[in-house]
C-alpha cells in the first residue's frame, strides 16, 4: 500500500519521538543510515498556539528528513485546529501525527496524551479536526491498548473511522506505562480488526525482536524510540536485512552524530553529547575513563578527538 511518500508494500521503519533524544541531529542520522521516518518530539498545541520559541523551533528538520512527522498533544479542539493551521504554514511537514499514548502525568492531567482514550468521541472530533484543517499529505494517530483496561480494537477502529491514514501502536494500557510486558497479541487483533497500515512499538531493542514482532504481528512497520538510544545502527541493520553490524559503521554513525550536533546545537552539543556518549560507550573496555574525560572537556575538537581515539582502540568486553 502507497500513501504518497510513504509506502506500506515492505516494513516501514519509524524512529519514535522521544524526548531529550530525538532532537534534528539524531534524527537526521538515523535517517541517514537506514530509518524510513523520523517524528519530531511531542510538541504541546497549547505552546504552538501561544507562540512559544522553543516548541516552534523544535518543528525544524534536517533537509535529509523526507517524509518528516510533526507530532502535537492536545485535548481542546479548537486549540487543536489552531496549532494545525500553524503548521499548515510551516513548509517540509509530510504528517500531523496526533499523540494518545503519553502516560507522563503532566501530559494526562491536561487531558492530554493516553487521557483521551478514555473520552473516544473527543479523540475521534480531534482526529477528524486534524484531517479536516490540515494542508499536509497524511494525518496519523499514536495510541496505548487503553487507559487502565484494554480497549484497543475499539480504539483502533475509531482511529480509521476518524480519517486517520495509518496508526501506531505501543503495546501496553496507559497503566502499564513502560514497564508492563508488551501485548503483542494485541496488536495482531488490530491490525486483523483494520484496514489502514499499522506500526508496532513497544519493547523492540534489537534487530531480532524488530524482525519477531514484524512476523508475530503482520505489522506494516516498527516504531523504534528507547531501543535505538545508543544503538541507532538498529536502523541500518533492518534497512540492509543484517544481524551483524560492522565496527566502522558503528563508529561513523557516532561521529555523524557528534558531528551533527555541534553543528546544531554549537558548542553546547558537547555537553549535550554526554549523554549520548555514556550510552554508546557501554560494553567497551575504557569506557569508564572516557565517560569521566567527556565530563570534563568542553572544547568540540578536543572532545571529537578524545571520542575518535577511543572508538579506534576500543575493545568491546565479552
Amino acid at each position: 500500500m502507497t500513501l504518497k511518500k510513504l509506502t506500506f508494500d515492505k516494513p516501514v521503519y519509524v524512529l519514535a519521538p522521544l524526548a531529550g533524544y530525538t532532537d534534528l541531529p539524531f534524527r537526521s542520522v538515523v535517517k541517514k543510515f537506514g530509518a524510513d521516518l523520523t517524528v519530531s518530539e511531542m510538541l504541546s498545541s497549547n505552546a504552538l498556539v501561544h507562540g512559544s520559541s522553543k516548541t516552534l523551533g523544535m518543528i525544524e528538520k534536517s533537509p535529509n528528513e523526507d517524509p518528516y512527522s510533526v507530532q502535537i498533544a492536545g485535548a481542546e479542539v479548537n486549540v487543536i485546529r489552531r496549532a494545525v493551521e500553524i503548521l499548515n504554514e510551516q513548509d517540509g511537514i509530510d504528517i500531523i501525527d496526533l499523540n494518545c499514548g503519553c502516560p507522563v502525568p503532566k501530559i494526562v492531567g491536561h487531558g492530554s496524551g493516553s487521557s483521551l482514550l478514555l473520552n473516544l468521541p473527543l479523540m475521534g472530533e480531534i482526529i477528524r479536526t486534524i484531517k479536516n484543517t490540515s494542508n499536509k499529505n497524511l494525518t496519523s494517530v499514536k495510541i496505548r491498548l487503553g487507559f487502565e483496561k484494554k480497549n484497543h480494537v475499539d480504539i483502533a477502529k475509531m482511529v480509521e473511522d476518524s480519517g486517520a491514514d495509518f496508526i501506531a501502536v505501543h503495546g501496553r494500557t496507559r497503566a502499564g506505562k513502560f514497564k508492563a510486558p508488551v501485548d503483542y497479541d494485541a496488536i495482531r487483533e488490530i491490525k486483523e480488526a483494520i484496514n489502514i497500515p499499522v506500526i508496532a512499538n513497544g519493547d523492540i531493542d534489537s534487530y531480532e525482536k524488530a524482525e519477531w514482532v514484524l512476523e508475530h504481528t503482520g505489522a506494516d512497520g516498527v516504531m523504534i524510540g528507547r531501543g535505538a538510544v545508543g544503538a541507532p545502527w538498529i536502523f541500518h541493520q533492518l534497512k540492509y536485512g543484517t544481524k551483524d553490524i560492522d565496527e566502522n559503521i558503528k563508529h561513523a554513525i557516532i561521529l555523524e552524530h557528534y558531528d551533527k550536533m555541534i553543528e546544531f546545537h554549537g558548542a553546547h552539543g558537547v555537553i549535550m553529547f554526554r549523554k549520548h556518549m555514556h550510552t554508546y560507550s557501554k560494553g567497551y573496555r575504557g569506557a569508564s575513563a572516557l565517560r569521566d574525560g567527556i565530563n570534563h572537556i568542553s572544547d568540540p575538537d578536543k572532545c571529537r578527538e578524545l571520542i575518535e581515539n577511543f572508538l579506534k582502540n576500543s575493545e568491546t568486553v565479552c
